[in-house]
């Protein structure tokens, strides 16, 4: 409830009058049909009691009038919050060289896949979809606001299952596309790698260029540290066979992708700075929220004319009693 309102507050100047009808109302004066002192003595206590309560009952019930003169109305005020949510495709390194373990105790892809879930479950309002790449992309989950789907498919993502190579432009372009024909204002991909496109028959300038055209902002995430990064290359009946191998990001490319659209590159060498990257897209890109501001306003003159009615009754009643109190 916001508060009242008195619509025609002036009349409440006709309530100085109740105190000047006090001032000048007599008490203390009884008649007696006779006299009798031992009477007088008996009764005075429960005269006075029976002689003021009909004054104030008169008292109030004018009081009720006026400020029902006022027309006093009650107002509610409701805010409902109307959340505009962003729509956002997610693009996913999962070719092998995603297996380097220079982000340990967990390799990129582990922590790419916790750091993707966690910034999923900070989105409650948004429409989000997941591409998964490596030599070939593939959309895992067209979009939806049903984020605990969303998140089964990100944790079931391994390097393996698509064709090896790193296809970020055709990556892009799937991702883009998804978001062609979704109303939402604010369109994004956050596509993440540790590579260099070389895969693929859609080139990362023209996936760009059509991501720019549709008005998708694009946000590039380039993870792993430079130079040489164990990888593993086989798997033996006594586990993984490893190698050091050169694995090196494009970061020309990634940003130049980030800037033509309007977003921008981000270089993750640690986990750290993975899950930094991720808060402060989630930072930038803020869900609008749309305050709808709904007034009520219920009248009281009614239920005060009728509490005067009542208390009207009531002296009535008094006035009688007394009578007979005071003439008995």
């Amino acid at each position: 409830m916001k508060g009242f309102a008195l619509t025609d507050w002036p009349f409440l100047l006709l309530l100085l009058l109740i105190p000047l009808g006090w001032r000048l109302m007599k008490v203390g004066r009884v008649r007696l049909p006779y006299p009798n002192l031992n009477r007088l003595l008996g009764a005075r206590k429960r005269i006075s009691f029976w002689w003021v309560l009909p004054a104030a009952l008169r008292s109030a019930i004018l009081t009720l009038i006026v400020i029902a003169l006022v027309h006093p109305v009650r107002v509610w005020e409701r805010v409902e919050s109307e959340r505009e949510g962003v729509a956002i495709m997610l693009a996913v390194d999962i070719s092998s060289s995603m297996l380097a373990e220079d982000f340990r105790p967990d390799n990129r892809i582990e922590v790419a896949k916790r750091e993707v879930i966690r910034f999923v479950e900070g989105r409650e309002s948004d429409w989000i979809g997941l591409v998964a790449f490596a030599g070939e992309a593939l959309t895992m989950v067209p979009g939806t606001l049903d984020h605990p789907v969303l998140e089964d498919a990100v944790e079931r993502l391994e390097a393996g299952q698509l064709r090896d190579g790193t296809a970020i432009g055709v990556a892009l372009a799937t991702a883009a596309n998804r978001l062609r024909d979704l109303e939402p204002e604010s369109r994004i991909v956050v596509l993440l790698t540790d590579g260099d496109n070389n895969s693929g028959g859609i080139s990362p300038e023209e996936a760009t260029a059509a991501a720019a055209s549709l008005g998708v902002r694009v946000y590039t995430i380039g993870v792993g540290r430079d130079g040489v990064a164990p990888v593993p290359v086989a798997r033996t009946a006594f586990g993984y066979q490893y190698a050091n191998i050169r694995v090196n990001v494009n970061d020309d490319l990634l940003d130049r992708m980030a800037t033509q659209t309007g977003g921008l590159y981000f270089r993750a060498t640690d986990p750290e700075g993975l899950t930094r990257i991720y808060e402060r897209i989630n930072e930038l890109e803020t869900t609008p929220v749309k305050e709808v501001r709904t007034e009520e306003r219920v009248g009281l003159r009614r239920e005060l004319l009728f509490a005067a009615m009542g208390l009207l009754l009531l002296e009535l009643l008094a006035s009688a009693t007394r009578s007979r109190r005071v003439w008995a």
